[in-house]
């Protein structure tokens, strides 16, 4: 692994010195003592020829020759043309689905080995020449013997070795940056590298990605919002997925959109709400939304319907996770900052001695100026540097399970500054938060919990039992004789034990795991003999 990483850092630098990306950071707002290290670079002593490529040409063949870690990076940045210069932005944009592709003789070979049969076997027309080509992947056209017109996604050749590599520099930097600074340290760079491990190896079985689209399909059955093509499981194997060919307007295209006369309002705030309705409503979401995954039918463009493709990402949230997320954003629309401050120090995610007033304050003063402005007045580059600087302040610490979400809202928002500048985010937004806080205290969500709280309760109880025996059955320190005398503390441990069970159900207004657990063992004890 070590030969394998240090081979990866010469490749890093070489592809840094061929495309000279040290100029461009060297014209960045730098440090002083940064800006002097470009004299301690041997290689910018040595003649060079001027580069026919322009900057934004030389930053996406640089992330090209770097692999997948550098080109979804290159993916995420070409969103945000808020951060980019508009040429930076427009030749990063070619990287979410006009990566070069692997030769059509590996593709096929790699198909006919998965499937264990030859493409004329399986397919009644294969298309060798690639419909597009992505980080991780390039999809072929194709059309079952049976007639549905398909594609045929196959995963890239020798892409762990340069994953692996990638993953080891990312992993020194992460503990380097812990040992060396304390912000680091409160970012938790470790974790998140650790998250982003397991997201792109599984990005690599498209088992797992067939299987994500299928429950995103299940999850908007019958939608009006968003369309998720079928997965022809009979054809899918770790390496090679077969689905439904979808026939759509890249959400890109705005010449095409506006020809049709789409209904730009809308199909931003569907956008909107097709995000929100993933993450509370389904707590999974497709977290890999550029542009390159999403198309638009064509079919009723007045009522714009979307279409996603590429599940290989999801993301979910904890039960704990959207209600504080929840209470935290209708908090936010609400400008009640107080009531943010507090969900963030209840939930952990701030120290405990935080002062309320003062975190209150420092939130009012960044979120106050973005309110009642369209998305295209809002400057999320500068309101994230505040936000980072508010968050240093007060020691509050990233949350990695949290990670993918804001990847996918920053996907979501620079989606939304293309199609509809003028979208005023909150006032789309906040109905739904709304709704499902509504439908979350509900009687009827209420009585389903309680049901499935009830439905434990033989389990819990067993449990408790099998505990309770096991700890019977250890050898005894003290004679028999002397048991019966030492019964009465066991008795009024149990019935502690009810009372707080007791306490807690009433307190909850529904019967909690927790609360059952204890009312068992209460009763244990305090019937044991």
């Amino acid at each position: 692994m070590k030969l394998l990483a240090a081979r990866r850092l010469l490749r890093i630098l070489r592809v840094v010195i061929r495309y000279r990306l040290d100029d461009q950071l060297l014209h960045l707002p730098l440090p002083t003592w940064m800006r002097m290290l470009r004299f301690a670079l041997p290689w910018r002593w040595l003649p060079r020829r001027p580069s026919q490529l322009s900057r934004g040409e030389a930053l996406r063949l640089a992330l090209e020759d770097l692999g997948p870690i550098f080109i979804k990076f290159g993916q995420l940045l070409s969103t945000r043309r808020d951060l980019l210069p508009p040429d930076m932005a427009d030749e990063l944009a070619k990287l979410q689905d006009q990566v070069p592709p692997f030769p059509a003789a590996e593709s096929v070979a790699r198909i006919e080995e998965q499937l264990g049969a030859s493409v004329t076997e399986v397919f009644a027309r294969f298309e060798v020449e690639p419909l597009a080509s992505a980080s991780v992947a390039q999809v072929h056209a194709a059309q079952l013997k049976s007639g549905e017109e398909v594609v045929v996604k196959v995963i890239r050749p020798g892409l762990k070795p340069i994953i692996r590599s990638d993953l080891a520099w990312l992993y020194l930097a992460a503990r380097l940056a812990e040992k060396a600074s304390a912000d680091a340290r409160r970012l938790r760079p470790v974790e998140v590298v650790s998250d982003y491990e397991k997201t792109i190896y599984d990005e690599l079985d498209l088992l797992r990605e067939a299987a994500n689209a299928s429950q995103l399909r299940r999850n908007f059955e019958g939608s009006d919002l968003l369309y998720v093509p079928q997965v022809y499981w009979d054809w899918c194997r770790p390496k090679v997925l077969v689905m439904e060919r979808i026939y759509g307007v890249p959400v890109t295209d705005m010449a095409t959109l506006a020809d049709q006369r789409t209904n730009m309002k809308l199909l931003a705030e569907r956008g909107v709400e097709i995000f929100f309705t993933q993450v509370f409503r389904d707590s999974f979401f497709h977290a890999d939304m550029h542009p390159g995954n999403i198309f638009v039918s064509t079919r009723t463009p007045w009522s714009p319907q979307y279409i996603a493709i590429d599940c290989g990402i999801v993301g979910s949230l904890t039960p704990e996770d959207q209600d504080y997320l929840a209470r935290n954003l209708i908090a936010f629309f609400k400008r009640d900052y107080r009531r943010v401050a507090q969900l963030h120090i209840d939930s952990g995610w701030v120290p405990a001695e935080t002062k309320v007033n003062d975190f209150e304050a420092a939130i009012r003063t960044v979120c106050e100026p973005i309110f009642e402005k369209p998305l295209k007045d809002i400057s999320f580059g500068q309101l994230l540097l505040r936000l980072f600087q508010t968050a240093r302040r007060f020691n509050m610490e990233v949350q990695p399970q949290l990670v993918l979400l804001q990847k996918t809202l920053l996907n979501i928002e620079g989606l939304g500054r293309q199609l509809y500048p003028d979208l005023d985010l909150w006032s789309t937004a906040q109905p739904f938060l709304e709704r499902w806080m509504r439908e979350r205290i509900s009687p009827l969500h209420l009585l389903r919990n309680l049901q499935q709280q009830a439905e434990q309760v033989p389990h819990l109880s067993q449990m408790a039992r099998d505990t309770l025996e096991r700890l019977n059955q250890q050898p005894a320190a003290a004679p028999v004789a002397a048991a019966p005398t030492h019964a009465w503390p066991l008795r009024l441990i149990g019935a502690a034990l009810i009372a707080g069970g007791v306490s807690q159900g009433l307190s909850l207004a529904v019967a909690s795991w927790a609360a059952w657990l204890s009312l068992s063992a209460g009763l244990l004890l305090i019937l044991r003999r």
